[in-house]
């Protein structure tokens, strides 16, 4: 009716109650089919206000938590060539058992009597170091020696020239004597010749005199040599004090010299005994490396060099090692988008490869089969994959993972997160948002509690 015309019947049909649903009855299932789009309507306005635990899922590999009770492999600490076997793959060892033995393959150890050949090459460079530090304390004792000596010898010499100039003293003194009595003998020469000359003397008076001042003047000429000695002795005393000092300084210096060179082989002897102790250690500790150990209680691994005969080199991977009894742990590998969600103690459901398990993701309470874990370690690099690895081990609480775990076995662990409403979950995803993690740190512990472990950091919610 597009109501062209001006004549409009509209209004009368109104008044005539031709209603198609007042005249037509419905069938009861029409009825029924609007209770239970009501009900409906409402369980699901209801169910839009039910709290929803918002999470995240990551892949993860089951591993040891410390790292000592981790599959190793153990490596031969020297080259050599594997001579016997003395366990195989699958048997239980403990802590010092003998897994293989080694021979060496370098010549400079196939002496057998490697070690006692080095220890008498030790004790004879230790004889000699001795006999240094005995040459070294003689050579000490002559020093002292010297230098009492040249207090002694500075003595005497002081003493001899003192006892020169004495000398000098006395001969100088008879000399002013002599030289008297030398012009006391020729004045009475003089005095007798010229009695004579007047007859008051006789000849042999005057012959007298003349004799006397002859022998005067030569015991003068006598005493005047003697003087002149005297001083000669003590020139040649002043010359000898001078070189006493150098000459016992000269011995000194030359003692000292020697007793150095002493000390010098000495201290060179010893670094010689220190290096063939040190030589003589190592080839005793080399001794025990012919045979490889348990390095802990375990179940031997894979052996990787099975061959008698084959040779090995320092370093190389000989057979690995499982720890008996090890404490569960998950390694998860979190995508960048998801890693500011982790934080350290945080909740984390898992489901185990070959533990059937029912997870409902937004209701982790009604699951069933799921075992739960805390976050402990969260490394800050990523890998070669551009994940981050997150560590998370087993709590007290909640069901004991199993013991049957085994390292390697493939694991899914989900991240409990806050608790939003359902509705705003599904607006949530339906506009592709990241999880509520700016909301309050309800689900992460103060900071003074967490236990930091390297590489690990924390996310502080904000």
């Amino acid at each position: 009716m597009l109501n062209l015309s001006r004549q409009r019947v509209l209004d009368d049909v109104k008044s005539m109650n031709l209603s198609a649903l007042d005249r037509v009855d419905l069938p009861n299932g029409q009825y029924l089919f609007r209770r239970w789009l009501l009900v409906g309507f409402i369980l699901l306005l209801i169910l839009c206000f039910v709290p929803w635990t918002q999470n995240f899922r990551a892949k993860g590999v089951v591993t040891a938590l410390g790292a000592s009770d981790r599959p190793q492999s153990i490596q031969a600490t020297i080259p050599g060539r594997i001579e016997a076997w003395y366990l195989f793959e699958g048997d239980t060892v403990k802590k010092g058992d003998t897994i293989a033995r080694l021979s060496e393959i370098k010549s400079a150890y196939f002496d057998p009597e490697l070690v006692e050949r080095t220890a008498t090459m030790r004790e004879a460079k230790s004889s000699s170091a001795e006999g240094y530090q005995a040459k070294a304390d003689a050579l000490e004792r002559q020093i002292v020696t010297l230098r009492q000596e040249l207090v002694l010898k500075r003595k005497q010499g002081r003493n001899k020239l003192d006892q020169s100039r004495l000398s000098v003293g006395t001969l100088e003194a008879d000399l002013a004597q002599q030289e008297a009595q030398v012009d006391i003998a020729a004045y009475q020469e003089v005095r007798t010749d010229s009695l004579f000359g007047r007859g008051l003397k006789s000849l042999s008076d005057a012959e007298g005199k003349m004799l006397k001042t002859r022998a005067a003047r030569a015991k003068l000429t006598a005493l005047e040599n003697k003087l002149d000695q005297a001083k000669t002795e003590v020139i040649q005393t002043e010359l000898q004090l001078s070189a006493i000092e150098p000459e016992y300084q000269g011995k000194i210096a030359k003692a000292q010299s020697d007793r150095q060179s002493a000390l010098t082989e000495f201290y060179g002897s010893m670094g010689d005994v220190a290096k063939l102790e040190n030589s003589e250690a190592n080839y005793r500790i080399r001794r025990n490396f012919g045979f490889i150990t348990a390095p802990q209680d375990g179940v031997i691994g894979m052996i990787l060099t099975p061959g008698i005969g084959e040779t090995v080199k320092e370093g190389e991977a000989v057979v690995t090692i499982l720890p008996r009894t090890f404490r569960s742990a998950v390694e998860m590998f979190v995508d960048p988008f998801n890693l500011p969600l982790v934080s350290l103690n945080q909740e984390v459901r898992f489901l185990f490869d070959g533990w059937p398990a029912i997870f409902f993701s937004g209701w982790p309470g009604l699951s069933y089969g799921t075992f739960t874990g805390k976050v402990v370690a969260i490394d800050n690099t990523a890998d070669g994959k551009g994940r981050y690895r997150v560590l998370v081990a087993s709590t007290d609480t909640g069901r004991p993972w199993p013991t049957a775990l085994r390292p390697g076995s493939g694991a899914e662990g989900v991240s409990l997160l806050g608790n939003v409403p359902v509705w705003y979950e599904a607006w949530r995803q339906l506009n592709a948002f990241p999880p509520d993690y700016y909301q309050s740190d309800r689900y992460t512990k103060p900071e003074e509690e967490l236990k930091t472990k390297a590489p690990a950091k924390g996310v502080k919610f904000n």
